[in-house]
């Protein structure tokens, strides 16, 4: 049993964690996971409760979790829960028109790098193998030499990041993981949302080493348009698919709900997106080869 913390937050994030529950509980059956998805006072709701965007109860919820799931990344209180963890690296996979999804990493800061490499080599590992390592700085280009000898069958590239913007530009097929030195990482993200079109299909995380790390689509819509039920839910869709990947090592109901997203046609309202995220996952679903998941 796994458990998922879930944050809402304020504005459009109840919509928002409502859709994401609804798909996580159908990709679980479909994949055979036990989920128990425990929903928890934040922000406002916290405030009301409490007196306090981050109550104790809450708290103690997200540190005993697997992983936390948020639905409001510009809500002031997630700064708290990103306090009250270890983090050691971050991760971001953008959904782009045409190419196959990128998922870009990297260390919180340099003490960090060894961690964030590995990390990102194992991804590639269950994905195309093929890994752009991003910096200039000795000792990272030395971490990611020694994390390459103790791998075999990937295809690493290390590349400045005027040279990863311009594979970006003129071979985006061609990136499949990414991995940035610390202050490179908001770059290279910010350039795969370019070239996706939209903050829409970005989902970012922050992880420790161990123990829970955090989940939440690349932006969120206004609070103007909460309770009318048209908040487009792909980003938080997708930061549920990051979470089943990275959080929990269930890559392959990650990967079925994330073709499922990109699959499902554009929707004007919440609700029937979702419905269709949900209805596709049964032709999405990826591990009919029945292959075991590995987490290196």
């Amino acid at each position: 049993m796994k458990t998922v913390a879930c944050l809402a937050g304020d504005g459009v994030g109840p919509e928002l964690m409502a859709a994401a529950t609804r798909a996580l509980d159908r990709v679980a059956a479909l994949h055979s996971l036990k989920l128990d998805d425990v929903h928890l006072p934040f922000a406002g709701e916290g405030v009301i409760r409490s007196g306090h965007p981050l109550p104790p109860e809450t708290r103690a919820g997200y540190r005993g979790a697997d992983a936390i799931l948020v639905a409001s990344p510009d809500e002031p209180a997630l700064d708290g829960v990103k306090a009250d963890l270890e983090l050691a690296w971050r991760v971001a996979r953008v959904q782009t028109e045409g190419v196959s999804d990128v998922v870009i990493a990297g260390p919180v800061g340099p003490w960090a790098n060894r961690t964030a490499v590995a990390r990102a080599f194992a991804s590639a590992a269950s994905r195309r193998a093929r890994v752009l390592a991003v910096g200039d700085s000795p000792v990272f280009r030395q971490v990611v030499e020694d994390e390459r000898s103790g791998w075999s069958g990937l295809d690493v590239e290390v590349v400045s990041l005027c040279e990863a913007l311009a594979r970006f530009r003129e071979d985006p097929g061609s990136v499949d993981v990414v991995v940035a030195e610390a202050h490179l990482v908001d770059a290279a993200i910010d350039t795969a949302a370019f070239f996706a079109g939209s903050q829409a299909s970005v989902a970012q995380a922050w992880l420790p080493a161990d123990g829970p790390g955090v989940f939440f689509p690349g932006t969120t819509e206004s609070a103007d348009v909460a309770g009318f039920g048209v908040a487009d839910p792909k980003g938080m869709l997708l930061a549920t698919s990051l979470m089943l990947a990275e959080g929990l090592q269930r890559r392959s109901a990650s990967r079925t709900l994330e073709r499922a997203v990109a699959a499902a046609p554009e929707a004007r309202d919440t609700r029937s997106f979702t419905d269709a995220v949900i209805d596709l996952l049964p032709w999405a679903r990826t591990d009919t080869d029945h292959f075991a998941e590995v987490w290196a």
